[in-house]
């Protein structure tokens, strides 16, 4: 057991020296379809990319009033959480944030500050909520990136790009290779709800399974609970308005975002090659382990 666990520490270290950079990577353009896929999603490993985007009317139109125009009165999903954290960890629960049915332009005026509200608000659906409630935004934006379907044809988890429309966003990222000084905890999942006081209540989801996830903060690990932790590596970067992120599949992710930051995201299914039974063999070994 002993020479396995050594075998884990070692494997990350070499892999960084391999075949990762000390920072996240820039492209001053988006790259040929073959070209991407030869040094970016063959690798695993994130870049990001300037002037990917910039004939998208979303970038100079979407503004408060236009927004209003466009979308004014609808109804839309919105998720509410009392700081800010959609689907993470309080105490010993898993906590998943309120879904609430609202007016856009309500929205709009409580992000502005306009309206006063308990809580943070803000659209984070994950299953093309641009495409399905908010139709009328799609014209400014592509519905795709050309060169990614093509790179990705007849792949099979996921690719991700984060297109920035506005603000910043701010990530941190893991390679897959620092699974091993990753910890996992099981958790109970739970949903907030906002109380007739104005205050938030955690609502345990019933009948549902434990929800592995990360129990540590990455902005405040507590390496004394954790102390593998410290040998992972972080990249750390900021993505502005205008910005593309690629972010591979199996990559672990925290991020956080300026105060009304608007973006686009594009999710495609990622090939399960020999890199994912690789993982998943990574995977086995540390759960089989433990803690290094």
């Amino acid at each position: 057991m002993d020479e396995i666990k050594d075998c884990l520490r070692k494997f990350p270290l070499e892999a960084r020296e391999l075949y990762l950079h000390d920072a996240v990577p820039y492209l001053d353009g988006p790259p040929s379809p073959l070209q991407f896929y030869r040094e970016w999603i063959c690798p695993n490993k994130p870049c990001i990319i300037r002037n990917a985007f910039n004939d998208w009317p979303a970038l100079s139109k979407w503004n408060p009033a236009y927004l209003r125009e466009q979308v004014g009165s609808k109804l839309i999903s919105v998720a509410v959480t009392p700081n800010g954290y959609a689907d993470a960890v309080n105490g010993d629960r898993f906590v998943m944030p309120e879904e609430r049915q609202m007016s856009f332009s309500l929205l709009l005026d409580i992000v502005e500050g306009k309206v006063k509200r308990s809580g943070v608000f803000y659209i984070q659906k994950q299953c093309s909520n641009l495409m399905e409630e908010l139709p009328e935004l799609t014209g400014d934006v592509q519905t795709h990136i050309p060169w990614m379907s093509e790179a990705l044809v007849h792949k099979d988890h996921y690719e991700n790009l984060y297109c920035v429309i506005s603000g910043e966003k701010e990530f941190i990222l893991l390679p897959p290779s620092d699974r091993p000084f990753i910890p996992y905890e099981l958790y109970q999942p739970a949903t907030y709800r906002e109380t007739e006081e104005g205050t938030f209540e955690i609502v345990d989801e019933e009948n549902s399974p434990k929800v592995p996830w990360i129990p540590l903060d990455p902005l405040k690990p507590d390496y004394d609970r954790y102390p593998s932790y410290r040998s992972a590596k972080a990249l750390r970067c900021s993505v502005k308005a205008g910005e593309m992120l690629y972010l591979p599949s199996l990559w672990f992710h925290h991020v956080r975002q300026s105060h009304g930051c608007t973006a686009v995201n594009f999710w495609y299914d990622m090939e399960y090659d020999i890199k994912y039974s690789y993982f998943q063999l990574l995977e086995s070994l540390t759960n089989a382990v433990g803690s290094l």
